[in-house]
Parts: structure tokens; C-alpha cells; sequence
């Protein structure tokens, strides 16, 4: 059996250097323990009063919003003389846009609900928990990856002549070569940023690319019978 060890008093506040630790607490003094600020806080309180507080800031600006500016409400539907195009509100667009490649079921549910899947469970994949750049390590073997998954899926919307959503996929892609490809040593300004950016930091801009792209097509560019028109000749 080993014999304990001496225990000597000293004052040090390294918890980690020296876990164990006596404080000898008189009257009229309180303990102090050296206070910096951290990565991350605590979920309650601190964490559900920053969402509160950034819910009550966006009630009350979308409150002023509706106070200013009236809502661009139309007449009352006339079954008789139905608008062409037959048009959804503007966020449901994106999605109207996606019904004129693909079926209902493809448009409606399995696109939108593979992309609002990914975005929960990517955040948990090992390559992102640390919120750490997608390129720093492997580098090789993601780049091979990413390549394959961004072929497969360009070629996808080729054959479905989706072009509109091609294209924001292409500068989406190109971008993440440009990370792939730089030395994370000596790369600087605008490619040592995109080095830096996580997965969920690439799958998030594109979705939120394709969706303003998809949007806009939507509202400027389709005319009646959901053809192409630019609407700088209308």
C-alpha cells in the first residue's frame, strides 16, 4: 500500500495544476476566484435571456414594420378570372419554383425535408463539433469527398434542367475549392477566411443562396403559364 502524501499548504489558483484545494474563509472576507470571460455560456439563465431578449427586439421591429407600411393585400379571389400566373406568397415561392422541375412529392417534401435534416445532423458530425475549418484536416480525403458529392448532385440538376439552382451549387463549389486548395499557412484575406469555415458554415450559405435564388426567379421572372419573362420588358 503506498503511503499517502505529505500535504502542504501554499496559495495558488490553477485548478488545474493543483485540484485540490483548502480555503480558509474568516469573517467579513468571501472567496474570490479569478473571473474571464469564456466561449460559452450557460444555457439558463444566460443563453434563454439572449433568445428572449433577440425575440422581443424582432417583435417589436416587425410590430413598427406593420405600423409604417401596409401589408400588399390584393382584392378578394374571383374563381371566375383566376390570376396567370397563380403565384404563392413570396416565401412559398422558392418552393413553387421547384414544383415546375419536379414532382409534388420530390418538390414538397423530400427536398426540403433532406435539407432541413442535414442542417439539424450535420452540427453533431465529428468534422464539425469543434466548429473548426472543413479543409484544416484530411484535407485530402474531404476534397475527395466533396468533389464527388458536388459532381453527383450537379449533374443531378442537369438532367432535371434545373439551372437556376445549378448555378448558385457552382459558386457555392467553386468557393469551397478555393478553400481545399489553399495552404492554411500562408493563405490570406478572403482565402484564409473561407479556410476557416466549418461544414455547417457551407451547407447553411447554400441553402440560403439557393433559396433567395429560387425566390427570385420566382417573383421577377416567371410570367404567365409559369414561363420565363424578364421583367425589364413587362
Amino acid at each position: 500500500m503506498t503511503p499517502p502524501k505529505d500535504f502542504v499548504a501554499g496559495f495558488d489558483s490553477n485548478a488545474k495544476k493543483t485540484p485540490i484545494r483548502i480555503a480558509f474563509i474568516t469573517r467579513r472576507v468571501s472567496p474570490q476566484v479569478k473571473a474571464k470571460d469564456e466561449d460559452v455560456v450557460m444555457t439558463h439563465p444566460e443563453g434563454f435571456l439572449r433568445i428572449a431578449i433577440a425575440a422581443q427586439a424582432l417583435a417589436i421591429f416587425l410590430v413598427w414594420l406593420a405600423l409604417l407600411w401596409d401589408a400588399p393585400l390584393e382584392g378578394l379571389a374571383d374563381p371566375m378570372h383566376t390570376p396567370n400566373p397563380a403565384k404563392a406568397p413570396w416565401y412559398f415561392l422558392g418552393l413553387q419554383e421547384l414544383l415546375h422541375y419536379f414532382p409534388p412529392v420530390v418538390a414538397g417534401v423530400l427536398v426540403p425535408g433532406l435539407v432541413v435534416l442535414a442542417l439539424v445532423v450535420i452540427p453533431y458530425f465529428n468534422i464539425n463539433i469543434e466548429s473548426e475549418g472543413l479543409f484544416l484536416k484530411d484535407r485530402d480525403r474531404r476534397f475527395r469527398i466533396f468533389a464527388i458529392v458536388a459532381l453527383v448532385f450537379c449533374i443531378f440538376l442537369a438532367v432535371f434542367d434545373v439551372w437556376v439552382a445549378l448555378v448558385p451549387t457552382l459558386i457555392i463549389a467553386a468557393l469551397m475549392l478555393m478553400a481545399a486548395l489553399a495552404d492554411p499557412a500562408t493563405a490570406t484575406g478572403f482565402r484564409k477566411w473561407l479556410v476557416h469555415r466549418p461544414l455547417s458554415y457551407w451547407v447553411m450559405t447554400w441553402f440560403l443562396f439557393e433559396l433567395i435564388v429560387l425566390t427570385a426567379v420566382g417573383t421577377f421572372f416567371r410570367g404567365p403559364g409559369w414561363s420565363w419573362v424578364l421583367p425589364w420588358r413587362g
